[in-house]
């Protein structure tokens, strides 16, 4: 690629690492290396800034500092809080979730199928919404978990957590969230929701790759996923990452500063962003309720054209933006999020998503609608999918997708392997 610039497009992805967050975390990779769990000074030391940062997203979240675990990542603790609740009710073998989940949640559920458990994946409607009467409903008595995002990565579409959580409380089952995607876009108080469980991953607010938390409501059930040493207070075995546990630590205190910035600033971008597009492009339509949604996230459908060929093209003048999770990349099936929100495959293989973040700017913004307007024209003129191609009535539609599907596979695999080279 021989554009220098990145514009970035992605941040439900992951974030840039914030300049303060990696100042914050430089010297507990080259000065203060010691084990926080080590008796001696250099050791207590660190232990010190770890229980410093603990209190730094226990602030985030409106949690007490005993209550946030410290994992490798969202994957975990999601993970963590299923099985616990498993674990800790053995005579409970049923699991309550959504079909819209991210992958940690649906991978995980599918695979406790496999040992015997029986999972519930409820629907949502065209909007990408839950109705709760559904959830009140599958409910039984046998129910170990309820784990439902509290916002979606792909479409912005935020469920109703606080009202999830009561109708949980009200059948004494333990309500579990992923909210990975909320902190710095929508204010988290831990004790006003009334969950059990809740996950983030530090690399969706501007910290690095490799650390989230769970959070654990105090005399709530927990065994741990990880057993090892007396590390976290014995809910997770392993040293601790010191140096990103305080980069986290860093990065929940700018999460609450830019709070304000992501819901006036950033989400004036995204709404011209999509605006702009909606109005400008003809056959585009936006995935999923316009609200309740986060100020970031937009995901647009472009119909008779596939959307890794727009991402290809976006690529090659430096815009980087997703047609889905990137927990899925690489796979040509189209996203499980859009078609359980009834999008046939054929139109939800033509969708991308926009994510924003606080360095976003409107020059961004211009720069993605200038670029993209054209990408979409020239995708267009020459795909079969299109009604309005001159030579539409001489293609086998289905013919031509499946051609154009196994030659996007090939480009893909040459890209790769070009990067790998």
């Amino acid at each position: 690629m021989s554009q220098s610039r990145i514009y970035y497009f992605d941040n439900n992805a992951t974030t840039r690492v914030a300049p303060e967050v990696f100042d914050a975390m430089k010297p507990f990779l080259t000065e203060m290396w010691g084990n926080p769990s080590s008796a001696y000074a250099f050791g207590s030391i660190v232990g010190k800034h770890v229980d410093q940062a603990r209190a730094q997203v226990a602030a985030l979240i409106n949690a007490d500092a005993k209550e946030v675990v410290f994992t490798s990542c969202g994957t975990e603790s999601n993970n963590s809080a299923i099985h616990s609740a498993l674990v800790t009710n053995p005579t409970k073998k049923h699991v309550i979730t959504t079909a819209v989940e991210h992958s940690a949640n649906i991978n995980y559920c599918e695979f406790l199928q496999k040992q015997g458990y029986q999972v519930t994946f409820l629907p949502v409607d065209a909007d990408g919404s839950l109705d709760l009467h559904l959830l009140d409903k599958a409910i039984r008595p046998d129910t170990a978990i309820v784990s439902i995002m509290w916002a979606n990565n792909e479409t912005g579409v935020v469920f109703p957590i606080e009202e999830i959580a009561a109708i949980c409380r009200s059948k004494n089952v333990l309500f579990h969230t992923d909210a990975t995607q909320v902190p710095g876009k929508m204010k988290i108080d831990v004790k006003a929701l009334g969950v059990d469980f809740l996950t983030l991953s530090a690399h969706k607010l501007h910290a690095p790759k490799g650390i989230g938390l769970l959070y654990v409501k105090r005399r709530t059930k927990y065994q741990p996923y990880l057993i090892g040493g007396h590390q976290e207070r014995g809910k997770r075995g392993g040293t601790e990452n010191v140096a990103n546990i305080v980069a986290f630590g860093k990065a929940a205190e700018l999460a609450v500063e830019h709070l304000a910035d992501e819901n006036v600033r950033v989400r004036a971008l995204r709404d011209r962003l999509e605006n702009t597009i909606l109005k400008t492009i003809p056959n585009t339509f936006r995935n999923g309720a316009k609200e309740p949604r986060l100020p970031n996230t937009t995901n647009i459908a472009f119909e008779f054209v596939e959307a890794e060929a727009i991402l290809l093209l976006l690529d090659q003048v430096g815009i980087c933006a997703s047609s889905g999770s990137a927990c899925t990349t690489g796979s040509l099936d189209p996203s499980h999020v859009l078609t359980a929100m009834g999008l046939t495959p054929m139109r939800a293989r033509g969708c991308v998503r926009f994510s924003l973040g606080i360095y976003n700017t409107d020059e961004d913004v211009d720069y993605v609608l200038t670029h993209l307007s054209k990408i979409i024209t020239k995708l267009r003129d020459i795909s079969p999918l299109n009604p309005s191609h001159p030579d539409n009535n001489n293609y086998d539609i289905e013919a031509a997708r499946v051609k154009h599907e196994t030659d996007l596979a090939e480009a893909l695999a040459e890209k790769d392997e070009t990067i790998a080279a």
